[in-house]
Parts: C-alpha cells; sequence; structure tokens
C-alpha cells in the first residue's frame, strides 16, 4: 500500500492507495471545506446525519488506513474512497463545498443526457482524448474498439458470466490469445499501474484486440453458447485467431507488434520536443 500526500489549496489532503484505488482522510476534507476546529466531533455528527438522510451503510464504506499523523508516526484514520467521499462533501453545507457540488450536479445532468443520446456520450470521449493529446486517427480507433468491446461484454452478460472475476478471466483468455500476455503482464510492460491498458496501445495493438474481441463474439453467437466454460472456449479461440494474424504480421514485417511503450511516455517525448523546436526556432 503506498502513502502519498496531496496539497489542495495549500491545505495538506492525505490520501492512500488501497485495494488499486484512491482513499482518502475524511477528517481532512472536513476541515479544509469547513475550517472547523474540531473536525473530529463534525465527522461524528455528520455521520448520523448522513444515516437520518437515508445513508444508512455510510460507516460500512468508511475504512481505517494507516496515515502519516502530525506526530510523524503513522496512526488509523478514517478514510473513504472517491465515490463516497463525494456522497460525504454534498452533505458539507459549505461555501468551498459548493463548487464541487455544482460540478457533481454538472456531470449528473450530462449522464442522464447521455443515457438518452448515447451520442452525445462517444462525443465528449472524443473531446477528452483529444484534451490529452491523442492523435484523431487514434481515437476514432479507440472509440470503435469500445464498441466492439461493448457488443462482447452483452453477450457475455446474456449467456450467464456475472462477476467481475469471471469478465477478467474471459478477458485475459483473449488477451493472452492475441499478445501471449495477460492483463497484468502487459501493463507491466508498458510500466503502468492504475491506467487502462487500451489508453497506452499503439494502432496496429488495438486493432489486433478488437479483431480478437469481435472473432469472439461471432463464435460465441454463431455457437449459441452458454456459461462461463463455454465463453472462456471462444475466448481463447477468438484470441487465437488474433494471435495468428499477430504473428504473420511480425514474420511479414520482421518487428515485434507488441511495444513497451505507453502514451505517457510518447507524450513526453512530444513536449520535450516540441520545446526544442521552439528553443531552436
Amino acid at each position: 500500500m503506498e502513502t502519498k500526500i496531496a496539497v489542495f489549496k495549500g491545505r495538506h489532503l492525505r490520501g492512500t492507495m488501497h485495494t488499486k484505488e484512491w482513499w482518502f482522510s475524511v477528517i481532512d476534507v472536513i476541515e479544509i471545506l469547513t475550517d472547523t476546529m474540531r473536525p473530529r466531533k463534525y465527522w461524528s455528527d455528520l455521520k448520523q446525519k448522513l444515516i437520518k438522510e437515508g445513508y444508512a451503510e455510510v460507516s460500512e464504506k468508511i475504512g481505517q488506513l494507516k496515515m502519516p499523523a502530525p506526530d510523524g508516526k503513522m496512526r488509523d484514520t478514517d478514510c473513504a474512497n472517491t465515490a463516497t467521499m463525494l456522497r460525504i462533501v454534498q452533505s458539507i453545507p459549505s461555501p468551498k463545498a459548493e463548487p464541487l457540488k455544482r460540478w457533481l450536479a454538472k456531470v449528473g445532468y450530462e449522464r442522464v443526457q447521455e443515457i438518452e443520446n448515447p451520442e452525445l456520450a462517444m462525443e465528449r470521449m472524443r473531446a477528452i482524448y483529444e484534451k490529452k493529446g491523442y492523435p484523431k486517427e487514434w481515437i476514432e480507433k479507440r472509440v470503435r474498439g469500445i464498441a466492439v468491446r461493448q457488443s462482447l461484454t452483452k453477450e457475455w452478460d446474456a449467456r450467464g458470466a456475472e462477476t467481475d472475476i469471471e469478465y477478467a478471466i474471459l478477458t485475459n483468455d483473449i488477451m493472452e490469445g492475441t499478445f501471449g500476455l495477460q492483463v497484468d503482464d502487459y501493463k507491466k510492460l508498458k510500466k503502468l499501474e492504475r491506467e487502462n491498458l487500451r489508453d497506452h496501445m499503439n494502432d496496429i495493438e488495438l486493432i489486433l484486440i478488437m479483431l480478437g474481441e469481435a472473432t469472439t463474439t461471432k463464435l460465441t453467437k454463431d455457437r449459441d453458447t452458454q456459461g462461463v466454460p463455454g465463453l472462456r472456449k471462444d475466448a481463447q479461440d477468438g484470441g487465437a485467431v488474433a494471435g495468428r494474424t499477430r504473428r504473420d504480421i511480425e514474420k511479414q514485417s520482421g518487428t515485434p507488434v507488441i511495444s513497451g511503450d505507453n502514451f505517457l511516455g510518447l507524450a513526453k517525448r512530444k513536449q520535450l520536443k516540441n520545446r526544442g523546436a521552439k528553443k531552436d526556432a
């Protein structure tokens, strides 16, 4: 478990990585947003308020995690993940909390719009990728890949896959057949941690995983597969088709398809290149 301290407008907000997501000190957030001299008492009262408002499971969603105290020692601290923390912030009557509440309202409204018109979600996603610096040609492949993935998971859902673990196993079957690597190993190769692996694939990698998943979808439909064991066979066969294609590409080109590059490194090199060009100019 990794512990870090983030600075929020000059105030220290303790956060820690736990179960592959960020958890934050509830006391710190309350102190920052309310300027109260007794944040622990405020938190105790707020928990009772949340329960009365119908958020009875609030205590179950709070974790006791080790964080550095003012005396420098690691002490158990009430922490919440991002989703729980945002719910807590909604119940804090503070001017400092209002910008965040307005943002949550905006995001909620946009989500309702996207449910009514899914094309809006795709357009917003394209805009986000563009702001991050991805090329438009890559973005179109990524969007198409998401559509292919959604078609596949829809079939899995209708044919017996239920848990996140089952989805992860099926995905790993395709990934291993296509690239000879499972998702976690592939992320290690690209030096990624919590980032989405596909956001760091190059064009040919995206096309190949798309081929593996589209083939798996076709096999599942044609075979009318039911149950996870059969779905795994489809996933392994679909991945094998994409794997043979990858090996053929590598044989013809003489270079490996699988790349350790990630977008973080490419973006950094691009920034350095642009700075060098400006300096030369």
